[in-house]
């Protein structure tokens, strides 16, 4: 038995909860909602179609005590930014929602691993670990993996291939100082700017267009739609694959790093060994120069924004 809970029913969590009802991610499938009957019609939208993907117990908390015996609990709770309203007045309001609430969670699942998808997910997973000192293979963010997602697909799109065959990484914040990683960037095993298909290739000029597109993919599809909640739905639940199959599964989540690369103190996405123990490992790379000073300028960033609320 596996039990997943997704704090938070909105257009995020409920899709994340619909990932993992048709993928038969976990056999016990929660959501929690400040708005109850939110929560409880979400719950049983998508126990209506049970049937049709196995069997999964999905049911709706009243309250965080229902959340005890939770395997993941994935967090998407937070308020919406206002017209008028600061950067920073947000970021203070959705860490009183996320950050204080993981104290409480943890004391009815203490074994629990929380995935923080609440935005801006680098600074709340590094206020929770610093304010409650918290171990952070435990207490995380799904960072860049969805970043990483997207450029995949833009790469995949413009070169002709699959997917699956574009091993490429976005790191740093999942934000406006987010970089990939082209010096490590590979079409199968051929490096990015290397790599032809009838006469489909990519110009070093190209890069910065693309890194460009994949940075504000979240606000195009938010200015089409209203929001962004499939592919974060999608990216999420393969966390949490990682996490319930030990998978040892190398994604860029953001975990608060420890003299990686003169980081330290501050939750950035960087390639990270995700199985059982949570974020279990961030792993080395070699970075070119410019990379480098991405990286630290993008923990720079975090820093700030972390200072912001003492």
């Amino acid at each position: 038995m596996t039990k997943l809970t997704v704090i938070g029913a909105g257009a995020v969590g409920s899709s994340i909860a619909y990932a993992a009802l048709i993928r038969s991610t976990v056999s016990d499938l929660m959501l929690f909602d400040l708005d109850h009957a939110r929560a409880e019609a979400e719950a049983q939208d998508l126990g209506h179609g049970a049937q049709h993907v196995g069997s999964v117990r999905i049911s709706s908390a009243k309250d965080l005590t229902d959340t005890a015996n939770s395997d993941v609990v994935v967090i998407t709770a937070g308020a919406k930014r206002k017209p008028g309203q600061t950067r920073l007045e947000l970021l203070a309001i959705n860490e009183s929602i996320v950050v204080d609430m993981i104290p409480t969670l943890l004391e009815h699942s203490p074994g629990a691993k929380i995935v923080i998808v609440s935005n801006p997910c680098d600074v709340l997973a590094t206020r929770a670990v610093q304010k409650h000192n918290l171990d952070p293979k435990q207490v995380f963010s799904s960072g860049n993996v969805l970043d990483t997602a997207r450029l995949a697909w833009v790469l995949a799109g413009r070169l002709g291939v699959s997917v699956e065959s574009v091993q490429a990484m976005v790191l740093g914040e999942h934000g406006d100082s987010q970089f990939p990683v082209w010096s490590q960037a590979r079409i199968g095993d051929v490096p990015i700017l290397e790599y032809s298909h009838q006469g489909k290739t990519l110009k070093p000029s190209e890069l910065d267009e693309i890194a460009e597109q994949v940075k504000t993919a979240g606000a195009a599809v938010i200015a089409g739609k209203g929001a962004t909640n499939y592919g974060i739905g999608l990216s999420t639940i393969r966390i949490v694959e990682a996490i319930l199959n030990d998978k040892n599964l190398v994604l860029p989540v953001s975990s608060v790093l420890d003299e990686y690369l003169g980081v330290s103190g501050v939750a950035l996405s960087v390639p990270t060994l995700v199985n059982e123990l949570g974020a279990a490992e961030p792993k080395q790379l070699t970075l070119n120069e410019d990379e480098m000073k991405k990286l630290l300028s993008s923990a720079n960033a975090i820093q700030e924004s972390v200072r912001s609320l003492d």
